[in-house]
Formats: structure tokens, sequence, C-alpha cells
């Protein structure tokens, strides 16, 4: 197998040898690679995911990938590809329990916490809505992280959606893959018929959180920590916005920013 290798610059947002290293094992080979026929694959998978990375972190549009790099149709097909097959999702859990057992946590979490962020979709692409409390024309990432802050799931839908009637959706998703989380974290967003149907139907409890009646700032127990994931995921100027106009492609590049986040606190060892 001949794949192709330019030599180019540098771009800070590639891949180091540390972190490739870590999940070169969870990305899988093209499918033209099979036995059954089909083109060889013309790239290193290594260059691939740092074109996906530089889209994630510059926001840049598909097209105005840099001629450098391999070719922004080549690279939208392995990206939709590897979607489809949840790889960015698998990395994503992946990496989260090797963080947790770093810091001496079991690594399946028994306790979550749940929040979601209204963004603005760009043009007309379509499953958006408009969130009335936050004046916001376009879809909410509604997202559960455990208590370090790692990423348990996303899910991408309208915003005109309220929290409440979004939030079984989301945790039926914990439920499935996280069977011992018992307790999740959320905000008054929450509160209602839901709490008793999450119990009754998932054996989960949802703790609220409540604001402080003073005027004085204070760190809300349990609720910073989503609310500092949502910041990390400010670095990332592809989630800035929605630009996909597939929501699964924008759960997939919530998954590949938290991922790349990880992989930078593993591979420089905390």
């Amino acid at each position: 197998m001949n794949l192709q290798h330019v030599e180019r610059v540098r771009y800070d947002t590639d891949i180091s040898d540390a972190r490739w290293k870590l999940i070169s094992d969870l990305i899988p080979e093209s499918q033209s690679n099979s036995t059954t026929g089909g083109r060889p694959p013309k790239y290193e998978r290594r260059e691939i995911l740092n074109a996906i990375l530089y889209i994630a972190r510059t926001g840049v549009q598909w097209r105005m990938m840099p001629h450098d790099l391999p070719h922004w149709k080549t690279v939208y097909t392995y990206f939709t590809e590897w979607d489809d097959a949840d790889v960015f999702e698998n990395i994503n859990n992946q990496l989260r329990k090797e963080v947790r057992t770093k810091v001496g946590k079991n690594t399946e979490p028994t306790a979550g916490i749940i929040d979601s962020q209204s963004v603005k979709i760009v043009a007309n692409i379509g499953h958006s809505g408009f969130d009335g409390a936050k004046k916001v024309n376009g879809r909410k990432r509604h997202i559960v992280t455990d208590t370090l802050g790692p990423l348990l799931t996303v899910v991408v839908h309208e915003a005109n959606l309220s929290d409440r009637a979004s939030a079984e959706t989301v945790l039926a998703k914990v439920h499935a893959s996280f069977e011992k989380i018992t307790t999740i974290f959320a905000d008054q967003g929450y509160t209602g018929k839901l709490i008793e149907t999450i119990r009754t139907t998932l054996n989960i409890t949802i703790e609220i959180i409540k604001r402080t009646e003073t005027k004085v700032f204070h760190i809300l127990p349990r609720r910073w920590v989503v609310e500092r994931t949502f910041g990390w995921f400010g670095y990332y100027r592809r989630l800035s916005k929605d630009y996909e106009w597939y929501p699964k492609h924008s759960e997939a590049f919530v998954y590949i920013s938290m991922s790349n986040i990880m992989l930078n606190r593993l591979a420089e060892g905390f």
C-alpha cells in the first residue's frame, strides 16, 4: 500500500506522536481498502484526522481547507464514514475512561451533570427553532458530562424544544450506555414531571442544584463542571455556531473537540 505522504509545514492543530499513539487503534482503515475491490486509500489516516482537527479548531469551511492538507472531498468522505461508524463517539468514550483512571476514578461513572447550550445556525440548514429564553434561532447542544467534566453524551436538536421536553431522550441515551449512573445533577430547567418520569422509567434520580438567593457570586456545586465544559468548547471555532446540515455531524464535532481536549491532557501527563 502506497499512501501519499507530503512534507509540509506543521499546523498547531496537527496531532502529535504521543496523541496519535493513544487513538490510532480506534480509527479504522477506509472501507475502500477491503478485499472486495475499490481504489486503495491515498492518504494516511493520521493526515485525514489532522485535516478534521484543523476544521474543528479553526472553523474553516470544508472547501476552504488549505491545499497542503488532503482534498476536502476526501476528508469529508472519511468524516462521514467514521461518523456513521460512531468512531468519534467511541474515541471520546475510551479517552474519558483513561482520564478517569488517571485521577483514580472508576472507569464507569455513577453520576452525571446535564445542561444545554443554544447556538445559532448559518443560513437555512434546517433542524432548527427559536429559543425564546436565549433569543437564539438555531439548535441546542444537550450534553451530559461526568463529574470531572468529560463528555458522556450529546444530542443536538431544535432550539425551540425545552430542556424538559428533550431531557427524556438525552437521559434515555445515557441510561442505555451507562447502566451505573443513578444520579443526574441539573438546574431548575429540569424540574416538574420530568423528575418522576425519569425516576420511574430509568431509575435515575435528578437532583436539582438551585441558584442562591443572594446577588453575590457563588460557584454552584456540580453545575460549574458542565458550564466549564461548554467553556472548553469555546476554543473550537467550529462550535461557535452550528454549521452542519445534519445534527449527527454537529454531535460528531462535539465529540471530536472533547476528545482532543482529553488527548492533550493525557499526552501531557496532566
